[in-house]
């Protein structure tokens, strides 16, 4: 009944959310940041190296101003996500559509993003006094994580009247003989004209309420729920148990449930970052890189430690086997070898590790960090292909804490595999001498035939 269940209701609409083209947009979009929060987390470290003596030698090689300096590539990439992303996720969400050209209808989003954002700031004085208003600025905030949520939503809108304008031909025509990069451009002429009066006429709405801003209005009604939602331990929980659930069904988790809650998880990247670099308490554990580096050694589901039992204790051939084919990818954070191979999925074996092993170590890592035994991650944008141990000690700003608690992590995932794994292993292995042995009575007739 469960099973008839599953298939008629949870997998339907599951594949329906893995494929709907605003949430594999939003996806993409943000995912197009990854390259550049990787190159400013090498000059992060860079930076920052924990290494004694290290920032000394620095300092007197390239004077006191040279991690100012080394910092500059780290701005231009993290400080920027919001931008990066009004572009990537209407690009991608152009792209899903086909009719509309990706690269204007990337350009008008980005134009509506900016419109959005107030180009003025307060300034207070470092020697004191009044704080003064600063027009013709950008507050590098609104273009960051903070301004993320906004950075989604216009991206989505804007190309969503851009391709209801465009589709009904409401558009300006060059004719023959016109280069096409000049035509394309008196194309998005009405379109993108619409989108900006549209974002104006939101604007101007937004400024005559208490919120006074887009960007605060967002933050307000979206950012803060979300980010006690995904943020929070209860939150994150309840995510990894999705992301087990889908995968055992055969549905991508990751990218059905993260799409909703990275975008928290990079603001909160972001801010601890900031505080890391100017010395401060780190203020969030709950990021992307508390899910990818602690909470799944070997690839969602924990599976690095399987992959240890299935290389040293199979009596399986096959197991065995699989294990060695796995182990490259789990090293690097990769389960799909893993997922498919053995398979986990709709493995009732395996259901129950799969599942529970990510929730122990969610609360297990949580309390580390709450406690203070464990640094919490500073913000530093590592890979998820990152081994562990390694991992643990960058992400947290040089703390070996982080790299022990990866061990004691595999170790739990150990602990939690190894009864199920027994299961598995005996009943394959049983499987295969009752092959071998049917093999061996089929060839014993024709061998005696053969003598006689």
């Amino acid at each position: 009944m469960s099973k008839s269940i599953i298939e008629k209701y949870v997998l339907p609409t599951a594949l329906k959310i893995a494929g709907q083209k605003h949430v594999l947009s939003v996806r993409d979009g943000i995912i197009l940041n990854m390259p550049f929060m990787l190159i400013g987390s090498f000059f992060l470290i860079f930076a920052y190296l924990p290494v004694p003596g290290y920032g000394q030698m620095m300092t007197n090689l390239f004077g006191p101003t040279w991690q100012e300096k080394v910092l500059y590539p780290v701005k231009a990439t993290y400080d920027i996500m919001a931008l990066i992303s009004a572009f990537g996720i209407a690009y991608r969400l152009a792209e899903k559509y086909r009719t509309i050209d990706p690269l204007t209808a990337g350009a008008v989003s980005l134009v509506a993003f900016v419109m959005t954002i107030p180009q003025h700031i307060m300034f207070t004085p470092a020697a004191g006094g009044a704080a003064q208003l600063v027009k013709g600025v950008m507050p590098m905030g609104q273009i960051g994580s903070q301004g993320l949520f906004v950075a989604i939503i216009i991206a989505l809108l804007s190309t969503e009247i851009y391709r209801f304008i465009h589709n009904r031909n409401l558009v300006i025509r060059m004719p023959e003989g016109v280069p096409p990069a000049v035509a394309k451009s008196f194309l998005a002429l009405i379109p993108g004209f619409c989108v900006l009066a549209v974002v104006l006429a939101l604007r101007l709405l937004v400024e005559a309420t208490p919120f006074g801003d887009i960007n605060t209005m967002i933050t307000d009604l979206v950012g803060i729920p979300m980010s006690h939602v995904g943020g929070s331990l209860p939150g994150m929980i309840i995510s990894v148990l999705l992301i087990g659930i889908l995968w055992m069904l055969g549905l991508h988790g990751d990218t059905i449930v993260l799409v909703f809650i990275r975008p928290v998880w990079l603001s909160n990247m972001s801010e601890n970052l900031e505080a890391f670099q100017n010395g401060l308490p780190i203020p969030h554990i709950i990021t992307q890189q508390f899910y990818d580096l602690w909470i799944a050694p070997g690839g969602t589901g924990a599976l690095l430690g399987l992959v240890i039992f299935m290389i040293i204790r199979s009596r399986s051939a096959q197991m065995k086997q699989l294990g060695k084919i796995a182990a490259p990818g789990s090293l690097f954070n990769i389960s799909e070898p893993m997922v498919f191979g053995i398979p986990i999925v709709m493995n009732p074996y395996l259901v129950v590790p799969f599942i529970l092993t990510p929730v122990v170590l969610v609360i297990v890592s949580y309390i580390a960090m709450t406690t203070g035994l464990v640094a919490k991650p500073a913000g530093i944008a590592l890979p998820f292909t990152t081994p562990i141990v390694v991992s643990g000690y960058l992400a947290t700003g040089g703390h070996i804490s982080g790299s022990i608690l990866q061990i004691v992590n595999l170790g739990i995932s150990l602990v939690m595999y190894y009864p199920f794994f027994r299961i598995w292993d005996n009943l394959k292995y049983r499987e295969e001498q009752a092959s071998k042995s049917q093999k061996e009575a089929a060839v014993t007739p024709v061998t005696e035939q053969i003598t006689s």
